[in-house]
């Protein structure tokens, strides 16, 4: 049937293309001839305003903050709609290296000062603020089998120490230890990282490591902790900052303030963390 008048016809984005090759006259006018419709090109496509924009966030974390750190992501994700929060967790002088040298990141988490220090001179963080402190335990085989009780016996012969390296906060804890307790320290290995450290000691390849408080208590039965008068003198405080180079500078100052508020600071304290 001819179309005449002014009518009005829903068509197909097929049936437009048809259309507009084919009728050169009259006065049809054709709605819907626009773009192809979600349906017709399997589009997923949602109104504007009806959820929140997505956004990842990374974090380089010192070892250490694995566990709480992992815990208060979770937490951030349930009250921040859309947002997806990624850890690498290493060594905190690693995390600075891979900063300084161009990896993207929204935050940075360390576990001493000093190392953040490195970061802030390189212009690649902004603000740290501490945010928690720990200090050094000896761990050992379930049942302390070696029967270490204290900093001095590490010094012991035929026994297999590990500790971290001296350039990472750790490893700096554990040499300012050595120092204090005037003990000098031998050991078979220096590690990258913390969890290195525990992770030695828990397969049975040393009798002996200086970890964190919180690594021991996360370990569980894993390990026997022995704790030792000299360590409380020598706590190493955590700071936090935003990176220079994150591309979502506001939510990672929320991130920071969750840290630093209250379900961080319940989170952090029941890892065995204190207060800055």
């Amino acid at each position: 049937m001819p179309v005449t008048g002014s009518t009005w016809i829903v068509l197909t984005s097929r049936t437009c293309k048809f259309l507009a090759a084919t009728l050169l006259s009259g006065s049809l006018m054709v709605a819907g001839c626009g773009s192809p419709t979600a349906s017709e090109e399997g589009s997923t496509a949602t109104s504007a305003g009806s959820g929140a924009a997505s956004v990842q966030l990374h974090v380089l974390a010192a070892a250490s903050l694995r566990k709480a750190f992992t815990d208060i992501g979770k937490s951030f994700e349930s009250t921040h709609a859309g947002t997806t929060v990624e850890f690498t967790f290493a060594g905190s002088s690693d995390l600075v290296t891979q900063l300084t040298q161009g990896a993207p990141a929204d935050v940075l988490a360390t576990a001493d000062s000093a190392t953040m220090d490195k970061a802030w001179k390189a212009h690649s963080v902004i603000n740290p603020v501490d945010f928690a402190a720990n200090t050094l335990t000896i761990v050992v085989a379930p049942g302390n089998p070696k029967g270490i009780g204290g900093f001095a016996d590490l010094a012991r012969p035929g026994l297999d120490v590990v500790v971290c390296a001296p350039q990472v906060p750790c490893g700096a804890a554990a040499a300012a230890t050595s120092k204090e307790a005037g003990v000098q320290l031998n050991p078979v290995s220096e590690e990258s990282s913390v969890t290195d450290v525990l992770n030695k000691v828990i397969a049975g390849q040393a009798d002996a490591g200086l970890v964190y408080f919180t690594d021991a208590k996360a370990a569980g039965d894993k390990v026997t902790a022995v704790r030792f008068p000299e360590a409380q003198s020598i706590s190493n405080t955590y700071p936090i900052a935003v990176t220079s180079n994150s591309r979502n500078p506001e939510r990672a100052n929320q991130f920071i303030e969750t840290v630093n508020g209250d379900v961080g600071h319940q989170i952090l304290a029941a890892a065995g963390f204190s207060a800055p």
